[in-house]
């Protein structure tokens, strides 16, 4: 009878050292799944934010993808205006057929979203504005510009030239 009480602790022991692995062995998977599980959600988010990043690049690049053609036209216009400017009764034909020629391509422009920079008498914004010059003028506000050397230009919501000014200090 000892002996079998023996057998029977020992066996008693030998299953719960069995089932104490089996536990630990669990709990060893259980922090494998675990870890898995949380690396699998970090990549997935990874992933989209990685999409989104993407979609949001793409957004962009489409949005101004006709800015290179814009700032090849600008000088175009720049010249025209200079055209335009100088004025003589022997060439009023031939500066008419500019100023159509001109306001065509105003015309194009203003459908591709670009918008001239108002600068004149408005206060200097380094976001807008480049200034070139300055003068003082006592009947002038601080800042203001006071001259606009060459016109800058947005493009949609975005600074693509930013108008050449002069302003009174």
């Amino acid at each position: 009878m000892e002996e079998n009480k023996e057998i029977k602790k020992e066996t008693k022991h030998k299953e719960d050292k069995k089932c104490k692995e089996k536990d630990e062995l669990i709990k060893t998977l259980q922090d494998k799944v675990n870890e898995l599980e949380d690396k699998n959600m970090r990549i997935s988010a990874e992933m989209i934010n990685s999409l989104r990043r993407k979609d949001e690049e793409l957004n962009r690049l489409l949005k101004f993808k006709d800015e290179d053609l814009i700032l090849e036209i600008l000088p175009i216009i720049d010249n025209f205006e200079r055209a335009l400017s100088q004025k003589d009764s022997q060439i009023e034909n031939y500066q008419k057929g500019i100023e159509m020629i001109y306001n065509n391509l105003v015309n194009v422009l203003n459908k591709f979203e670009v918008k001239e920079i108002e600068a004149l008498g408005c206060e200097f914004d380094p976001g807008l504005h480049q200034a070139v010059m300055t003068e003082h003028h006592d009947d002038k506000k601080e800042n203001e510009v006071i001259e606009i050397l060459q016109k800058g230009y947005i493009y949609k919501d975005k600074v693509i030239r930013p108008a050449m000014v002069k302003v009174n200090m």
